[in-house]
């Protein structure tokens, strides 16, 4: 039997041996992106993490469940369909598409199931229905709202106290609130949003509630693991416990695990500083496993911040690791080999990636300085199926290396926006390899016109000086 994986849970504040209802089953709920927008770094973060630790359990559980979803109705999405002149959908629909686009571009596996709020709405009525009954919930003005003081034990997961939380809140928010942390689970709808029938009028949930129905309807009443970003701590997170809880007279969640921060070179990301960095646009300038490598370059309990620096590491690394997988292409990889012993103690230890990291360099070394085809295929094998619990070195060797080593073949001095030449041939690159000839000769003459002349090489575009352009 495995060693057990020990995370560090949220609400005991202390890292624990994994506890399943079942011995060989797992349960995990991920909440996941609003989608109105695209996704940025901080949304990427919790989807490469939890996309680790999915890898991992399905190594050491014979069944996972994984489950991450989408907020399809919300007011800013909302708002981005009334500004569009569109349905909701049209909205969601398109940033969902995205969203698969971009975690795909980063190694993200498809969870086992990824719901929708739209499509649970009879689920959220019965479970709203379920704590009115149980008296933990009231109707007042076509709301429906949750009675903060019926659950005693609210604030467990942030470490806040309820009296303190009543001596800061403002009593002037919501005149139909009996207490000011009270909070909403139904809200009227006016005849230009969306809304939907139920017993207390035409209307739409509140966002806490539709996490609650979700893993209830799927994953029970009780699940293993619940994951998210640590920002959703208070009040997202303690409200779906308080809801749960007083809905199924159950524990909510076993283990809560949390991911820390991004920042972007220092500072928080903000529209009003500009450096909200979509994953999309990160893409035109690396590869997606170079991304995800640095994204999993901190510890997740620990803020990451975004650097240049910190992306061209990953770049770089990435290259030596496929350089020496290049010089072993024709070794055949054995099937029974299974990750190094070492690995999986740094990912069991609460999800320790960079220690697993660095015992991947070691695998490395051990690949390259093997000295027969024998030892060669076995430190092969080991490396790929250590690597793969991390979404790492999936790609074959010459694809990796082509899209990796462009921008370190670019000459940076001679444009005045360097920034704009490496994405010309990033998306140049992207365009040949999509087979879309049309858009790749076009950036290939908008290149000429800035004075480069790019050729295809084994190694990936070599771009070079035109022979007009003076060097």
């Amino acid at each position: 039997m495995s060693p057990p994986i020990r995370l560090h849970n949220t609400l005991t504040r202390r890292k624990e041996p994994l506890q399943t209802e079942r011995p060989d089953r797992v349960t995990m709920y991920v909440c996941g992106p609003t989608v109105y927008n695209y996704a940025h770094i901080g949304n990427a973060r919790p989807a490469v993490v939890f996309d680790v630790l999915s890898r991992l359990l399905r190594h050491d559980y014979r069944e996972v469940i994984y489950a991450r979803n989408f907020t399809d109705v919300d007011d800013k999405i909302n708002a981005a369909a009334a500004a569009a002149g569109v349905p909701i959908a049209t909205i969601t629909d398109r940033y969902i598409n995205a969203y698969h686009e971009d975690m795909q571009a980063l190694g993200v596996l498809t969870p086992d199931l990824e719901p929708r709020v739209t499509g649970h709405i009879p689920a959220i009525i019965e479970l709203i229905q379920t704590l009115i009954a149980r008296g933990h919930a009231y109707v007042e003005r076509e709301h429906v709202l949750f009675h903060v003081l019926s659950y005693p034990e609210y604030g467990q997961l942030s470490g806040r106290r309820i009296d303190e939380m009543l001596a800061g809140a403002r009593v002037d928010v919501a005149p139909y609130k009996r207490d000011p942390l009270d909070f909403v689970l139904w809200k009227p709808s006016t005849p230009d949003l969306p809304g939907w029938e139920s017993p207390w009028g035409r209307g739409r949930p509140g966002w806490h509630i539709e996490c609650s129905a979700m893993i209830g309807q799927h994953l029970g009443e009780t699940i293993d693991i619940h994951g998210g970003g640590q920002d959703l701590i208070f009040p997202h997170h303690e409200n779906e416990i308080a809801q749960g809880t007083c809905a199924h007279g159950a524990p909510y969640c076993r283990t809560w695990v949390h991911n820390s921060f991004v920042t972007v070179d220092g500072q928080k990301m903000s529209k009003s500083l500009g450096n909200v960095l979509l994953v999309r646009d990160l893409l035109d300038e690396a590869p997606g496993e170079a991304i995800r490598l640095a994204l999993l370059s901190t510890h997740y309990r620990r803020p990451l911040d975004w650097t240049a620096q910190r992306l061209l590491a990953a770049r770089q690394a990435l290259t030596r690791y496929y350089e020496s997988l290049a010089k072993v292409v024709h070794v055949t990889v054995l099937p029974e080999v299974t990750p190094d012993a070492e690995l999986l103690e740094a990912l069991r230890n609460d999800l320790n990636v960079p220690g697993a990291l660095g015992r991947l360099r070691v695998l490395l070394t051990q690949l390259d300085n093997a000295d027969t085809d024998a030892r060669r295929a076995h430190a092969k094998s080991v490396l790929l199926a250590s690597s793969g619990l991390l979404g790492l070195l999936r790609q074959a060797p010459q694809t990796a290396l082509a899209a990796l080593r462009p921008a370190a073949l670019m000459p940076s001095a001679r444009s005045s926006d360097p920034a704009r030449i490496r994405t010309l041939v990033a998306k140049r690159e992207q365009a040949r390899r999509s087979r879309d000839y049309a858009k790749a000769d076009a950036l290939r003459e908008e290149l000429e016109g800035a004075g480069y002349i790019v050729e295809d090489t084994p190694e990936g575009p070599l771009l070079r000086p035109a022979a007009s352009v003076p060097a």
